[in-house]
C-alpha cells in the first residue's frame, strides 16, 4: 500500500497559514523561483495533486477529457466565479490538457531569458515606479519574478503586455446580445511598441528617443466599412502616476481628436464589452490603482497552450455554447500549480463604475488569464478570460525571428449584468491587407503615429 507523504489538503494548510500571516511567497515544497531558475520547470516546488488534474481530482479527470456542467463541481475551487457559471449555466465546455512545465514554453524566448539575467535588479523609486538599482527605467523582461507583495505582481504586469517589444495583432471581434446573436463583426489590427525593457530589437534596453516612454499603442479599425479608418492612438508615459495621452481619428471629421484619458471604462466601438482599462488585465498605469493585496492563492485551471487554430488559414477558432451555440470560443485548459488572485482598486478614477478588480495570475511566469470586476454595490460587474500558446502544431509554426512565437490566442470580455459577449481572436491577416508582426520596428511608422492615423483614415 502506497502512502502518500502529502494529503491532498497539504498546499492548502501552507497557503491559508501564509495568507494568514500576512506572508506572500510561492511554491509548496520549495521556493518556487528558485526552482524555475535551476530546473526551468516548478514540479519539485509542489506535490503531486498540483502537478496533474489526475491526482487532483483523484483520477476523476485527465487530459483529454471535457469539463461540462456535469462535473465542473469537481474543479469549483480551480476556476473564478464566472467561468464556474459559463459551464454550469451556460453551456460552456473547457478541454483538459496536460500542464505545460517548461517555462520558456510558457512566455517569449527573450522576455524569459531577461528575466533570468535581469532577477533582482528591481526596485520602486520614491515615486512607486520600477527602476534598476542604479534608477534608471527597466532594463527587460519580469522585474519580481519572485512577488513579495501584490502591487509587484501587478507592476509586472503592466510594464510590459504582451512581453515582446513590438507586437502587431490582427484581429476579428464578434460582439453578441443576450440572446447570443451576432450583433456586430469587427477587424482591427492592435499594435504595441515598447520603447524601455527592450530584449529583442535594436536599440537595447532603452530607445533613447522615447526613453521616457512605456509604451506605445494603437488600435486601427479596418472593418466593416462604417468605421474602417477609425483608429486611436496610446501613448504612455513611463511615470506611472500619469495617465496615458489619448487620440483617435474619426474619418468621418478627417482630423485627430483628443480624448478624455481617465474614461477607460467604456468601449471605443458600439456593441463591444472591451474597455481600454482591460488590456491584459492591466490596462491602466498601475498606480492610479490602488490597495493591492492578495485575496487567494492556489491551484487554477487557464488555457496556455494548444490554442493556435493552425488547421484554418487565417487561424479561426470554432466555437460552441450559450443560446445559438457561438456564444464561447472552444478552450483548452490546464492545471496551473499555483495562481495568485490579486485585487486593486481604482483611486484615481472618481467616475470608475466599478469598485474593484480581481485578477488571477499565473504564479509561474505572472501572466494574468482572467479577471473579474464589481460594480459599485460590490456585485460582480464584468468578466475577462484569455488564451495563450506558442504557435506551433504538427503542421507548423510561426516564428519571432530565432524561436517559436509565442502571444495570445482568443479571449472573453463578458458583461455579467447584460448578458452580453465580446469574443476577440487573434488571426493571420484582416481586411486592408494588415498582418501579424512581431518585433518589426517599422511597425511604428506604419501604425503608431499621427501620419499613419491619417493616411488609413483618408
Amino acid at each position: 500500500m502506497w502512502i502518500k507523504r502529502y494529503d491532498r489538503e497539504f498546499s492548502r494548510r501552507i497557503v491559508l497559514e501564509r495568507l494568514g500571516a500576512g506572508v506572500i511567497a510561492t511554491g509548496i515544497l520549495s521556493p518556487l523561483w528558485r526552482v524555475l531558475a535551476e530546473t526551468g520547470e516548478a514540479v519539485s516546488a509542489y506535490p503531486d495533486e498540483l502537478n496533474a488534474i489526475e491526482e487532483y481530482t483523484k483520477g476523476a479527470l485527465a487530459p483529454g477529457m471535457r469539463i461540462t456542467a456535469d462535473n465542473v463541481d469537481l474543479v469549483r475551487d480551480l476556476l473564478d466565479p464566472v467561468r464556474y457559471r459559463h459551464v454550469r449555466e451556460m453551456g460552456r465546455t473547457l478541454e483538459l490538457v496536460a500542464p505545460t512545465r517548461a517555462l520558456h514554453r510558457l512566455s517569449p524566448y527573450e522576455y524569459v531569458e531577461a528575466t533570468l539575467r535581469n532577477a533582482g535588479q528591481a526596485r520602486f523609486d520614491a515615486s512607486g515606479n520600477v527602476v534598476t538599482a542604479q534608477g534608471e527605467p527597466w532594463i527587460g523582461g519580469n522585474p519580481f519574478p519572485d512577488p513579495k507583495s501584490a502591487i509587484e505582481a501587478f507592476a509586472a504586469l503592466t510594464l510590459s503586455w504582451g512581453r515582446h517589444d513590438i507586437s502587431v495583432y490582427a484581429g476579428r471581434e464578434y460582439d453578441l446580445d443576450v440572446g447570443g446573436d451576432v450583433s456586430f463583426t469587427y477587424e482591427s489590427v492592435w499594435t504595441e511598441l515598447a520603447p524601455v525593457a527592450r530584449v529583442a530589437v535594436p536599440p537595447m534596453p532603452v530607445w533613447p528617443e522615447h526613453a521616457d516612454k512605456l509604451r506605445f499603442q494603437s488600435v486601427l479599425f479596418t472593418s466593416p466599412n462604417e468605421v474602417n479608418g477609425t483608429s486611436y492612438l496610446n501613448i504612455w508615459p513611463y511615470d506611472q502616476n500619469q495617465f496615458p495621452e489619448l487620440e483617435g481619428y474619426l474619418p468621418a471629421f478627417k482630423r485627430i481628436r483628443r480624448f478624455p484619458t481617465n474614461q477607460r471604462f467604456e468601449p471605443l466601438i458600439p456593441g463591444s464589452n472591451l474597455y481600454l482599462s482591460d488590456a491584459w488585465a492591466a490596462g491602466d498605469p498601475f498606480l492610479t490603482w490602488g490597495n493591492y493585496r492578495i485575496v487567494a492563492q492556489g491551484p487554477a485551471l487557464a488555457s496556455l497552450s494548444g490554442g493556435w487554430q493552425a488547421d484554418h488559414p487565417n487561424w479561426e477558432h470554432a466555437v460552441h455554447g450559450g443560446p445559438q451555440g457561438k456564444t464561447f470560443w472552444d478552450t483548452k485548459v490546464e492545471l496551473v500549480p499555483e495562481a495568485l488572485v490579486v485585487e486593486a482598486e481604482p483611486v484615481k478614477f472618481p467616475r470608475a463604475p466599478v469598485s474593484k478588480k480581481r485578477v488571477w495570475i499565473d504564479a509561474r511566469t505572472m501572466l494574468p488569464f482572467a479577471m473579474v470586476s464589481y460594480d459599485r454595490r460590490g456585485d460582480v460587474f464584468r468578466f475577462f478570460d484569455g488564451a495563450y500558446s506558442l504557435y506551433e502544431s504538427d503542421i507548423g509554426s510561426v516564428r519571432d525571428g530565432a524561436h517559436t512565437y509565442w502571444s495570445w490566442t482568443h479571449l472573453h470580455a463578458h458583461n455579467v449584468q447584460t448578458d452580453q459577449m465580446t469574443r476577440i481572436e487573434q488571426v493571420r491577416s484582416v481586411a486592408g491587407g494588415h498582418t501579424m508582426m512581431v518585433n518589426d520596428q517599422a511597425a511604428f511608422d506604419r501604425y503608431l503615429t499621427h501620419q499613419a492615423m491619417m493616411r488609413y483614415g483618408n
